[in-house]
Parts: C-alpha cells; sequence; structure tokens
C-alpha cells in the first residue's frame, strides 16, 4: 500500500461548504475522507455525493450500535451510498454483527454492488485503562477486551477493527495480515494530545500493524496544514 492510502482525514467540520473545501485542499495528496457523526448530521448524505464526484473515498464513521434488526437495515442503507468502508460498534454484540454482515454480503450481492468494508470499533481511544475498570466496570486489561471485541467481529464475518495504534500489534499478531486495523488515536511526535489517552505517531502506528492512520487535529490545527500532511507520509514512506 502507498503512503497516501494509509491515510483518512478526519472532515471533523460541522458544515457542507467546510468540509468540501478541505477535501478540495487535501485531495491532491490522499484518497480517503472520514465522515463522522457531526458532519454527517448536519450535511447528510448530500456531502458524501459530492465528495464521490470529486474523485475520493468515504469512510463514513457512524458506529452503529443498536439491535440486529436495526443494524442489518441500517447497513444496507450505507451501501446504496457506495462508501468505501463504515464501523459498527463491536459492543453490540456477536449476533449483531454477524447479522448485519451477512445482510450486507447479500444485498451486495444481490445488486451486484460494490461491498463496502465493514469494521468493527472495539475500545474508543479517549478511553484508558482506569476508565475501562472504574467507569464501565470491565475488569480485564485493556488487550484481553480489545482481542475478545476484535475476536468477536473476525467470527461474525468483519473486515477489520477500529482500535487504539496501541492495540494494532496484538490484533495484528493474534488475528493474521488480512484482518484490517484501523486506528485513530495518531499523535505526530509535534502535534497535541488533545483529548486521546493511547495514542501514537504515524510512523509507529505503521510498525504495530495499523493498516490505515485516521488523522483530523493534528494535521488541521497546524499553520500549514498540507504541510503537515506531507510530513507525515514522508515519515511512513520507507516503511
Amino acid at each position: 500500500m502507498e503512503p497516501r492510502e494509509r491515510i483518512i482525514l478526519a472532515l471533523d467540520v460541522s458544515s457542507y461548504n467546510e468540509a468540501i473545501e478541505m477535501v478540495r485542499q487535501f485531495r491532491e495528496h490522499i484518497d480517503i475522507f472520514k465522515i463522522g457523526s457531526e458532519l454527517f448530521t448536519s450535511a447528510g448524505p448530500r456531502i458524501i455525493k459530492e465528495i464521490h464526484l470529486m474523485g475520493k473515498k468515504i469512510f463514513l464513521d457512524l458506529k452503529f450500535h443498536d439491535i440486529p434488526n436495526t443494524v442489518s437495515k441500517t447497513a444496507i442503507a450505507v451501501a446504496k451510498l457506495n462508501v468505501f468502508m463504515f464501523n459498527v460498534h463491536t459492543l453490540g454484540g456477536y449476533e449483531m454483527m454477524k447479522k448485519t454482515a451477512e445482510s450486507l454480503n447479500t444485498f451486495c450481492l444481490e445488486q451486484n454492488i460494490e461491498r463496502p468494508r465493514m469494521i468493527g470499533v472495539t475500545i474508543l481511544t479517549s478511553i484508558d485503562k482506569d476508565a475501562l475498570r472504574d467507569e464501565l466496570s470491565i475488569q480485564v486489561r485493556m488487550h484481553t477486551q480489545v482481542k475478545h471485541l476484535a475476536g468477536l467481529a473476525q467470527r461474525a464475518g468483519l473486515d477489520g477493527v477500529v482500535a487504539s495504534p496501541e492495540d494494532a500489534e496484538v490484533i495484528r499478531s493474534r488475528f493474521g495480515r488480512n484482518f484490517m486495523i484501523v486506528t485513530p488515536g495518531i499523535r505526530p511526535s509535534w502535534a497535541a494530545m488533545d483529548d486521546q489517552k493511547r495514542a501514537l505517531t504515524p510512523r509507529k502506528a505503521v510498525q504495530m500493524g495499523a493498516d490505515y492512520l485516521v488523522i483530523g487535529r493534528a494535521i488541521m490545527s497546524q499553520r500549514d496544514p498540507v504541510g503537515a500532511l506531507k510530513r507525515i507520509i514522508e515519515e511512513i514512506a520507507d516503511l
């Protein structure tokens, strides 16, 4: 995979116009853009269509988490949007993930359309070991919980997981090369941590096994955002 193909730029803005301007600013340098809850709630499917017209791919980051029937129907609606990738919460359970994956596969085969990659969110990068234990009452170690959730996702037929870069190595060693790992919580050494509790540099995240790096504020908060992106691409170019 080329270095530029690994980067997913988070469109963490609230308006259609802001998002389109960001895509125009970076379109020559990367191929995939992330649309999250804020932007999708504000701009709706229209923003996806416009970015597709610009020749770019979409990671739809809405973290679906509901009963199996609801999420499986939602996945079919997502497939109609022709996004590259979307996610669900692994804490929704095995049956939710399995039914959704099966419904998605069946629909895409029947319609003869490309199936979007479906990945599962494990533990948010804003959650550290203390919050896992004290707030969520999960008493096992972070790596143990992440491995368990990644295993459920793989058995249910998902293509991979969203996980902290700190967890990428253990997931890669346990589930193999063909299981996709998408890592938020990427912070170059020259960027602020913000609210990320478990973060690594781009180079270290790729070395640990990450396939895709989701980056937003670490780029957009810099005086020269395009220059910051180029620095990140150069950092992982020789891996």
